[in-house]
């Protein structure tokens, strides 16, 4: 009785292991679980996102404080795509209260809405 007892352990067991490893090997290809550095760097992208969400209608208002916004939305546009956050970067509207350097992010989100701003006119 022990010899079949053990006969019948031996695909249980393995069963289970191979169950395991398929299991942990689905888990992580879909993403169900993640490494702790994965999560840090999902957070931190994610509080990226927020800060130059809540940052850039600052941006923007600052463009609309401006005295010739028509010309300089005309020359923001004719920039090539790469160089409008520069353009934005250069007249201040990206730098923040208390801060001394622009967010580059910031700027660069800033001009794609004024852009679209425009566009949607």
């Amino acid at each position: 009785m022990s010899e079949s007892l053990s006969q019948l352990a031996k695909p249980v067991v393995t069963g289970i292991v191979i169950g395991a490893v398929a299991v942990l090997v689905v888990e992580f290809a879909t993403g169900w679980v993640v490494t702790s550095s994965t999560a840090k760097e999902m957070a931190v992208n994610k509080a990226d996102d927020a800060m130059v969400s809540s940052l850039t209608p600052i941006c923007i208002d600052r463009f609309k404080n401006e005295k010739d916004k028509k010309t300089l939305l005309k020359a923001l546009e004719k920039q090539s795509f790469w160089l409008r956050g520069d353009f934005v970067e250069e007249h201040g509207w990206a730098t923040m209260p208390g801060s001394k350097k622009p967010n580059n992010q910031v700027a660069s989100e800033c001009a794609n809405e004024l852009v679209e701003l425009d566009q949607k006119k």
